[in-house]
């Protein structure tokens, strides 16, 4: 059937082929035509769906909590202002990674291996928390922008927080078993805050931005809450482990000159969704299984004297400096059992470990000195 569909495609467009156009070119007019008209369609649903889930968002949280209402106002603390913000005056918002790439700086709040102290949520006083609930901006649905497909999700899923924060106060009354009924709009909406974040570290322009920041605190903040996180790993942990393998891979396959800011911002964000101990334990294993891989590659070319790739060389110790704290991390926890990756992925990385660090020490030491204290740390966990 497929073939005589073909056949009769085919001939048909030889029969209604115009004079002067050969086959191939009329053939190529025809496929442009069709593909613009998908074109429009897709951008007609895409905007219809954002509509959609705006208004299931908008519904959750009535149902969560029946005095929130959606008004259209300027409140000074939503993401929307900040994506105005950086729109107004983007060279003081955001860095833009003009300089060589060698120096990192901690204008945004970025600490040396640390987390950053930006992905707090902010603190608001009660006022402020009644205007923000009463006062929210309608959503830029036709924002094709970066920002634009980020703003949607930032701001539902701020109010989610605020609204669990001020019911934690006694301030306003909310019932969150609805999660539980409505769990398709809550996973949408984290599926969205996570694309978008993966479209804006893949850019080649990456830059570190408030808005960016406040995106990512948002995250943080609801894979933290003690009550919210549990609704948001059971539906949407597949996309969580997504999302941190396309950011290690980010990591590694960043050839920009000017990337290493870009890099601790991405290797930031991975520290930051280790504060989770169901995240960490995933993220460890990652962490454990790529360096592991590297490091074997790395001594296989060493044996042979084989050019090694200098770039992902480089690349390679973000994700050390990661495993690294996050294993001291887990050592300091004695609340936290490290058995979930105390399996298969330890037992590589362990195995002929000391061999590897022998032969690589001379050439390439700091490698090495990362290989050993990651290597102490796992055993001093399992001594413990």
């Amino acid at each position: 059937y497929l073939k005589i569909s073909k056949l009769a495609l085919a001939f048909a467009i030889i029969r209604a082929k115009p004079p002067g156009k050969s086959c191939k070119e009329y053939t190529e007019h025809l496929a442009r035509t069709v593909s613009e008209q998908d074109l429009g369609w897709k951008s007609k649903v895409a905007v219809l769906e954002a509509e959609v889930l705006r208004l299931r968002q908008e519904l959750l949280l009535n149902k969560i909590c029946p005095r929130f209402h959606l008004e259209s106002g300027k409140p000074d603390d939503s993401a929307e202002a900040l994506l105005d913000q950086e729109c107004r005056n983007p060279m003081t918002s955001s860095s833009q990674l003009e300089d060589s790439g060698c120096d990192v700086s901690n204008d945004y709040g970025f600490d040396s291996l640390g987390v950053a102290s930006d992905f707090h949520q902010p603190e608001h006083n009660v006022d402020t928390s009644k205007r923000w609930l009463e006062r929210i901006p309608p959503l830029n649905l036709c924002c094709a922008s970066k920002e634009g497909s980020l703003t949607a999700p930032v701001q539902f899923l701020q109010r989610l927080l605020e609204i669990k924060k001020l019911s934690e106060g006694g301030i306003l009354q909310a019932d969150f078993s609805e999660l539980e009924n409505d769990s398709f709009t809550i996973c949408d909406s984290v599926s969205q805050l996570l694309d978008g974040l993966t479209v804006f570290y893949n850019s080649p322009k990456f830059s570190v931005s408030n808005f960016l920041t406040e995106a990512v605190s948002v995250l943080i903040s609801l894979i933290t809450d003690t009550k919210l996180s549990n609704h948001v790993l059971k539906k949407c942990f597949k996309k969580l482990e997504e999302f941190k393998k396309n950011l290690i891979q980010i990591i590694l396959r960043n050839r920009s000159v000017n990337r290493f800011q870009a890099l601790h911002a991405v290797s930031q964000t991975l520290v930051s969704l280790g504060r989770n101990h169901i995240l960490k334990n995933s993220l460890i294993s990652l962490l454990l299984s790529e360096v592991r891989q590297f490091a074997e590659q790395l001594l296989q070319g060493h044996q042979v004297q084989a050019m090694y790739d200098i770039t992902h060389y480089e690349n390679i110790f973000p994700l050390c400096m990661i495993l690294e704290q996050l294993l001291q991390n887990e050592t300091a926890d004695s609340d936290v059992s490290s058995s979930d990756y105390d399996g298969e992925e330890k037992s590589k990385f362990l195995k002929n470990l000391d061999q590897i660090i022998l032969h690589l020490s001379d050439e390439f030491p700091l490698f090495s000195l990362y290989l050993w204290r990651v290597n102490v740390l796992l055993n001093s966990g399992q001594i413990q």
